[in-house]
């Protein structure tokens, strides 16, 4: 066997797909298994948007298009972070990805050179500390608190930023506590980072599934941001593989020539039907949707409480809770995987997600629908009413 490459052995798992990879063994014996873990809509793309790949791809416009994306795709985008987001976007700004990750990897390939640090929240979704390990980067996690919503804040960079940080990498909403960062409180961050010289990575993925007032992206605060975004989470199209990167105009030249490497360009279908999302018949579509996600929060939260289950922030965007499970347990993963073994409802250790709450943590998705979250609950309330803890922590009261 060849030898590996060193940072094989650096890069994070991801718990949530191995929790996944258990549930649906689980499945295929039989047993009935809720998944509350896998950050994946359980709505597909709408018909006209399905009915739109059918069509280009009869016309035969599946062949190769620009690194940069079909450009009134990109037009398209533009047009939609203005009218959505407040946010006006040249579209030449614009790159289309494969996915959010192939953003990911234009983005961190672009700007971490081998040894530069780059800032995370702890918590915060671990694949995203694998591109920058992948680009040569060390990825530093800051442990962040309730109080200040588990997001990275100015005062965390002002006392972390050391020789070797370039840049922070955030989100908002985050995956997987569901909270935003206040307006006052990313421009106190970006004044410390720019100060310093220093880039911000912004993963917008859940932007659109906001449940507060009108959102507004990180770029009406600083148009020079590099912004992340996807089609899985929002316009539902998880598998599509469809994402982009909107950055300064000086990156671009450079974002283009890896892109024609590393990816020549994004799946040319999945551009084509994309166009389809921005149509107000869609587009109203998305938003019945976005609210159904709503309701599913508004369902779940006073039944954790009613549960003993502690959410300590309340989320106000994306498909997650970030629960405290300290009164039952302080091994999350024992009480993660007893719980899919026992009661047959899949959700995610905190383990996940960096090391600060990991053993009292878990991440639960509402990706669900509400008959499936009613049957949840009562699952969890009996496995609850009954459960021991094993691990010696002496969690509960």
């Amino acid at each position: 066997m060849p030898r590996l490459a060193s940072r094989t052995e650096h890069v994070m798992p991801f718990y949530a797909v191995e929790m996944l990879k258990r549930s649906n063994a689980l499945s295929a014996q039989g047993r009935d298994i809720i998944s509350l873990g896998i950050g994946e809509p359980d709505f597909t793309a709408p018909p006209h948007v399905v009915e739109t790949l059918t069509r280009a791809a009869k016309a035969n416009l599946s062949g190769y298009t620009s690194p940069a994306g079909l450009a009134v795709l990109r037009e398209a985008i533009a047009l939609y972070y203005k009218e959505q987001f407040s946010a006006p976007v040249d579209p030449g700004r614009i790159i289309i990805t494969s996915g959010a990750s192939g953003a990911l990897l234009l983005a961190t390939m672009a700007l971490v050179n081998p040894g530069d640090e780059v800032l995370m929240p702890d918590p915060s979704y671990p694949a995203n500390q694998n591109f920058i390990l992948c680009a040569g980067g060390v990825p530093r996690l800051v442990p962040c608190s309730a109080e200040q919503r588990f997001q990275l804040s100015a005062e965390h960079v002002r006392q972390n930023w050391g020789p070797a940080t370039r840049g922070v990498l955030i989100a908002s909403p985050s995956n997987p506590t569901g909270t935003t960062i206040a307006p006052k409180d990313l421009r106190a961050l970006v004044a410390e980072v720019r100060a310093r010289d220093g880039f911000i990575i912004m993963d917008e993925i859940y932007l659109g599934l906001y449940y507060g007032d009108a959102p507004h992206s990180a770029l009406t605060i600083d148009d020079d941001i590099v912004i992340i975004n996807s089609f899985s989470k929002y316009f539902h199209m998880t598998g599509w593989r469809l994402g982009w990167l909107i950055a300064p105009h000086d990156m671009i030249p450079a974002v283009e020539k890896l892109a024609a490497s590393l990816a020549i360009c994004a799946p040319t279908l999945a551009q084509h039907a994309a166009l389809t999302c921005f149509e107000p018949d869609v587009m109203r579509v998305y938003e019945n949707r976005r609210l159904s996600f709503k309701q599913r929060r508004d369902y779940l939260l006073p039944e954790f409480k009613r549960l003993g289950l502690a959410v300590p922030v309340e989320p106000d965007g994306a498909f997650y809770i970030y629960a405290d499970i300290a009164r039952f347990s302080n091994d999350s993963t024992e009480f993660c995987l007893r719980l899919l073994q026992e009661a047959g409802v899949a959700i995610v250790p905190g383990q996940d997600f960096g090391n600060a709450h990991a053993s009292h943590t878990a991440r639960i998705s509402y990706a669900n629908g509400l008959d499936r979250l009613h049957e949840a609950v009562s699952r969890l309330e009996g496995f609850l009413a009954n459960f021991q803890d094993l691990s010696g922590s002496g969690a509960r009261a």
